[in-house]
């Protein structure tokens, strides 16, 4: 580990770390939302009770010695599609000035938490970066992709045993989009392993306040996968395939430090987030069998039933925004460079959007005006992919083993940002076959 991450950690991360525990510890329940030392398992409790500290007051906007933060539906919205605010950089969480000089001196390796990537850039950057991608992620481009989804869904369901416990994350969750994700990118099968360690040990750098330990961990796997990622363009260069990376490597518009970002991006956002889905998903209807017993009735309310899974149990939970000038927000006077917490979780839970909003319905009308997705600019590219991928592999799962039942208690992750699992054990039951008019819905 070069020592000079030491220096990167403690600036944006050591920092903000010491912030949030001292905020915390004095009962500030913003800073236990986003700093709590168990993961917070169940934040929704703490998040409507953040939402009643404003939803009487002058303005929507919860201010707190950390940051702002939006909790309303329509405010979240907007701010993700104004201009006047930019994503999260060094300047967020009011780190201070020489720290924030500290982080720019030290950065990390190519990663979905570190510029060019789209994820922290702004235009025009962000639409130089974005423009090149996005022809992959097409509508045709996705329905090209569904037949390799069910083929992947198909033999990893057909590898589970019968009658017999499995992890379902290990086993079959994390497993439908690491191999689609893996083959958009041109990476070989058997690597598959190498990035679903990569990934959970990097998934962490997303979140504030993060300790050296675990920050090490994800930068250790990011400097490994660096290296990986420049033997793989390079081989790319020589021999091109049909593949996203290749293309990208092939344009020649985006050189090696930026391919590299874009790779990790891709991997990142084209597994998280879906391998959450899947899992918050499965627990969301063996929950409330009365919800999968409707579906089940009526197999053309999956897409649906996905898009309430999203809304009820993001899989991203927040993201941020930072004031690029100083600007007058739902009537509150926002300086220059303050940052703004956007939390998806409480904006997809508004009661003024969703009626009874902690409540599970596959057929809620509106369930696809969550903002797990984001909006504006910024939205996710991988979206529709997503939600193929889920559809098809939780309908599939529950047609091929109707008596599954967890068998334990579920292990969230111990993140703020990404809301999933990373242990789900279940009792199977017998295998049934899935005859013609139950094939899974097409979205």
């Amino acid at each position: 580990m070069k020592p000079q991450y030491w220096l990167r950690w403690f600036s944006v991360q050591g920092a903000p770390r010491l912030a949030l525990r001292t905020q915390a510890w004095r009962g500030d329940q913003f800073a236990q939302l986003m700093g709590g030392p168990s993961g917070l398992d169940n934040p929704y409790p703490l998040i409507e009770h953040l939402r009643t500290q404003v939803t009487h007051g002058p303005s929507r906007l919860l201010h707190t010695p950390i940051a702002w933060a939006v909790f309303d539906h329509d405010l979240c919205r907007a701010i993700l599609r104004d201009t006047r605010f930019g994503v999260r950089t060094t300047e967020s969480f009011n780190i201070p000035k020489p720290l924030q000089q500290i982080a720019d001196r030290f950065p990390l390796p190519p990663s979905p938490v570190e510029p060019p990537s789209m994820l922290v850039i702004d235009p025009p950057e962000h639409t130089a970066m974005r423009r090149p991608v996005s022809s992959a992620f097409t509508p045709r481009a996705i329905r090209k992709l569904r037949d390799r989804v069910e083929t992947v869904t198909e033999e990893l369901l057909g590898a589970l045993p019968a009658g017999g416990s499995a992890d379902l994350i290990e086993s079959f969750a994390a497993q439908v989009p690491i191999a689609i994700i893996s083959e958009m990118l041109g990476f070989p099968e058997r690597d598959r392993k190498l990035f679903l360690d990569w990934g959970d040990k990097a998934t962490p750098l997303l979140d504030v306040g993060i300790s050296w330990r675990t920050f090490r961990r994800g930068v250790g796997a990011m400097d490994v996968m660096n290296d990986y990622l420049g033997d793989h363009i390079e081989r790319l260069r020589r021999e091109p395939g049909d593949d996203i990376l290749s293309n990208l490597v092939t344009a020649g518009e985006l050189d090696t430090f930026a391919l590299k970002a874009t790779a990790s991006l891709l991997m990142g956002a084209g597994f998280e987030t879906t391998v959450n889905l899947i899992g918050n998903g499965v627990v969301q209807l063996l929950t409330h069998p009365e919800q999968l017993d409707r579906l089940r009735a009526e197999p053309e309310l999956w897409p649906n039933a996905i898009e309430e899974v999203l809304r009820i149990d993001a899989p991203v939970q927040t993201t941020a925004r930072t004031a690029l000038s100083d600007v007058e927000l739902d009537g509150v006077a926002i300086r220059k460079g303050s940052t703004i917490v956007l939390s998806l979780a409480g904006a997809n839970r508004d009661p003024a959007v969703f009626t009874d909003p902690a409540s599970f319905d596959v057929a809620r009308s509106n369930a696809k005006e969550h903002l797990t997705f984001s909006s504006g600019m910024h939205s996710c590219l991988g979206a529709s992919l997503a939600r193929m991928e889920a559809v098809y592999a939780l309908q599939s799962l529950f047609d091929r083993f109707p008596d599954l039942t967890l068998d334990g208690q579920p292990r969230r992750r111990k993140l703020f940002t990404l809301h999933g699992y990373e242990h789900m054990p279940v009792r199977l039951g017998h295998r049934a076959s899935t005859p013609a008019a139950q094939e899974p819905t097409t979205v």
